[in-house]
């Protein structure tokens, strides 16, 4: 028999230690064979011969199995550890390998519970954010920074829909032409200049809502970034922030529109042009083509400059330098940064004509030709129509304007999160000591 260590119990003495002339194997067979066997039901007494392997202290018989045997009959088998121990056993039953069915895996992952929460120190958690999230942030900011948001949203609305209704009412209404346009026997000369003196009130209110939304969009903007590291903000501090930065900003803004306008522009010259040589239909065919071809490559471009506007106004740099920011971060994620960006323009653009509609039809109720007038082109823009449609006007850009500068933020925040590891350096903005080892709490 070989004396294997590891076998033998703790503290049993060495062969060579056991006392001579014990009762044992005598190593003669005719003085062994002569010896009475032993009772079954009482136990064996240990050997303590030279050639002992097992200590004289045994446990009772009955108590223990083997390793890899079957309890004895009437005896109920120990159970396993409790809930979260390191011999949990799975319900296949089983322990297995590591990673399989009922494997150690399986045994460890049950008391483990999953990574701890990302820190929260403002409006989101400091990790990729979901669609949900990134709308949720918007509202809440909007939510918790109401006094700020909704000062600098009102504030902006009010100015600008005052410039729109004034500009409305002393120069559109007679420079539109309403009676000319809707003549059939007008001169081609007067519906040429009619229809130059529309787009050019219209210009007017298109130029004075961008300087609008150029403004609140650079104030929302500080007010956001402060919002995601918990920090309140003042109008005086988002403005002093923001000053450096808003004339770069409205370059920005007419830089992005060239570009679109000239992309249409491209697309449509061509039909223009053989519509100018005489092939009407076909010019127009084209042209339409050309249009409907050009803008999808104006909104696609539209998307990839579409985080310009937090790149310039956060990281302070140049339109050029802001621009190349927002390729970069738009890379590989077009779809989803369109998907998000549309989603929220659809919400903001129902909650404002939830609010504005009703007062347009208020509004025309009381204009001088009523609603038939307006319907029908024979009513004019009246100051009782245009100041009731200026407050519900205001209202509804009051409420869209926080959604859709919070949402654009935001989108750009978690762009530089999944690219630029960006949580971190939030995280030591907000004073969140020990960030990204585990041991860091979270914010509420």
């Amino acid at each position: 028999m070989n004396d294997t260590p590891g076998w033998a119990s703790p503290g049993s003495p060495r062969p060579e230690e056991q006392p001579s002339g014990q009762a044992g194997d005598t190593g003669r067979p005719e003085q062994d064979a002569a010896r009475p066997a032993q009772p079954a039901n009482e136990p064996e007494t240990p050997a303590q011969g030279p050639g002992a392997k097992w200590s004289a202290r045994q446990p009772p018989p009955g108590q223990w199995t083997a390793p890899g045997g079957t309890p004895p009959p009437g005896q109920v088998p120990p159970p396993p550890p409790g809930p979260g121990g390191w011999g949990m056993q799975p319900p296949g039953g089983g322990y297995g390998g590591p990673g399989g069915p009922g494997g150690w895996g399986t045994a460890w992952g049950a008391g483990w519970g999953g990574p701890p929460p990302a820190a929260k120190p403002g409006i989101i958690p400091l990790r990729p954010l979901g669609v949900g999230e990134i709308l949720d942030g918007a509202v809440t900011m909007l939510r918790t920074h109401w006094r700020t948001v909704l000062g600098i949203s009102l504030v902006v609305a009010v100015v600008t829909e005052i410039v729109v209704v004034l500009v409305q009412g002393l120069a559109l209404d007679d420079l539109t032409g309403g009676d000319v346009l809707g003549d059939p026997d007008a001169a081609a000369d007067e519906i040429l200049r009619a229809l130059r003196n529309a787009l050019l009130g219209s210009g007017v209110v298109a130029l004075v809502s961008m300087i609008g939304t150029v403004l609140a969009t650079a104030l929302l903007t500080t007010v956001t970034s402060r919002a995601v590291l918990g920090r309140p903000v003042t109008v005086g501090e988002a403005w002093r922030e923001s000053r450096p930065q808003v004339l770069r900003l409205f370059g920005l803004i007419i830089v992005v529109m060239s570009i679109g306008l000239g992309i249409v522009a491209v697309g449509v010259l061509p039909g223009v042009l053989i519509a100018v040589a005489g092939q009407t239909e076909a010019g127009t065919a084209l042209a339409a083509l050309g249009g409907l071809a050009a803008a999808i490559v104006a909104v696609w471009v539209a998307i990839r400059l579409s985080l310009a506007s937090p790149a310039l106004m956060l990281e302070k740099q140049g339109i050029k330098k802001a621009l190349g920011r927002s390729v970069k971060l738009v890379r590989g994620s077009w779809w989803r940064i369109f998907g998000i960006q549309l989603l929220a323009s659809v919400i903001a653009y129902i909650v404002s004509a939830v609010v504005g509609v009703p007062f347009s039809l208020f509004a025309a109720a009381f204009a001088g030709d009523g609603v038939t007038g307006l319907l029908d082109g024979t009513g004019g823009l009246g100051w009782t129509y245009l100041v009731i449609n200026g407050i519900g006007s205001v209202i509804g850009s009051t409420i869209m304007l926080p959604i859709t500068a919070g949402v654009t933020v935001l989108l750009y925040i978690d762009q530089r999160i999944r690219r630029e590891a960006l949580d971190l350096e939030l995280a030591r903005a907000a004073g969140i000591e020990d960030y990204g080892s585990g041991t860091s709490g979270t914010g509420s």
